[in-house]
């Protein structure tokens, strides 16, 4: 059972996840704060608090820097309750450690169920992630290592693909700035999130690296650059240009892994190499499996660096992962690949 401290300083807004939390059965408690500086108080004060969803913009202490309190405190789940307003500081919430963020309804008296789905999954995801419930916790591979295929990197590299859910944000920051300065191939990235936030999450990651970073565009002519899939369009690759649609959700997503991921081994064949990052579902099992299919190169990130192991998990257990690798390695293969 779970214990969860809700954290806003609109008594409205408390009300409304207090009343949704209660709903979900594993939740046995639910607690409240008005702002960051009672959340810090409550942290220390309460040890058995398992997750904090915990609001941004607020009085005496805002969200973010009651994130970083909190984390020297102790390494509780924090989980961002952000809007269109506060993109930027959603995107350094993440790189500080908050485990992921939910957009504000738009429209409290109305929450569509989307909305309620993604919150119900993320907070199992902290559930699950911290073995809560025995039996809803995915047991682990034993030996990963067995689970990988032979395969050899490509002498020629001619593109990167990498994917991410949960928690890939933070993974991202980290592999851009272990990137070189120049990078001989071009990089496509899908990272599951919101419209809007896809905009400054691209403009953060090109501050943290000498390599351009845009979020993509319909119809770039592919060059030797980073590219972010902007939310809420999937992002496919085709004669050197890059393609975007808005065809229906793929693992209930948009952007989705897969797309990206079977439409580049197409193009590049036995010339590009795969990255999957940590994420919750299966996306990007499909789209390995297609890459390795026509002699690309496969590299999954390991469970201990995940803070969700499902989506590396769906690919390996497919039988179509050449490497498993630690987020740190993985940083330095994509710069040995690339540079």
């Amino acid at each position: 059972m779970m214990k969860i401290l809700i954290v806003d300083d609109s008594a409205f807004m408390r009300k409304v996840i207090s009343d949704l939390t209660q709903k979900i059965s594993f939740i046995q408690d639910v607690k409240v704060a008005r702002n960051g500086q009672q959340a810090l108080e409550e942290i220390k004060d309460d040890a058995e608090i398992d997750l904090v969803l915990m609001d941004i913009e607020m009085p005496i202490m805002d969200g973010l820097t009651a994130l970083k309190e909190i984390k020297k405190v102790r390494d509780v789940p924090v989980v961002m309750l952000s809007s269109l307003s506060n993109q930027e500081v959603t995107i350094e919430a993440l790189d500080a450690g908050a485990a992921d963020f939910i957009e504000k309804p738009v429209n409290l008296f109305s929450i569509k169920q989307e909305w309620i789905t993604d919150f119900e999954s993320k907070i199992l995801m902290v559930k699950n992630k911290h073995q809560q419930v025995e039996s809803s916790v995915v047991q682990p591979i034993k030996d990963q290592t067995k689970m990988t295929v032979p395969g050899q990197l490509p002498s020629f590299v001619h593109a990167m693909v990498i994917g991410a859910s949960t928690g890939g944000p933070r993974a991202l920051l980290g592999v851009i700035r272990q990137l070189p300065v120049e990078i001989k191939v071009p990089i496509f990235i899908v990272q599951h999130m919101p419209k809007g936030f896809t905009a400054s999450f691209a403009k953060r990651l090109n501050q943290e690296t000498a390599s351009p970073v845009v979020e993509a565009q319909d119809g770039m002519r592919i060059e030797r650059r980073i590219y972010l899939c902007p939310g809420d369009y999937h992002m496919t690759l085709e004669n050197g240009r890059i393609n975007l649609n808005q065809q229906p959700k793929l693992h209930g997503t948009r952007p989705a892994v897969d797309y990206l991921f079977s439409s580049a081994a197409k193009m590049y064949r036995r010339n590009l190499v795969a990255v999957l990052l940590t994420g919750m579902g299966s996306d990007g099992a499909k789209g390995m499996e297609d890459i390795h299919g026509l002699g690309g190169y496969t590299i999954a990130e390991d469970e201990e660096s995940c803070v969700v192991f499902g989506m590396p998990r769906s690919a390996i257990e497919l039988g179509v992962v050449n490497e498993i690798l630690s987020l740190s390695a993985i940083e330095q293969k994509i710069n040995q690949i690339v540079g």
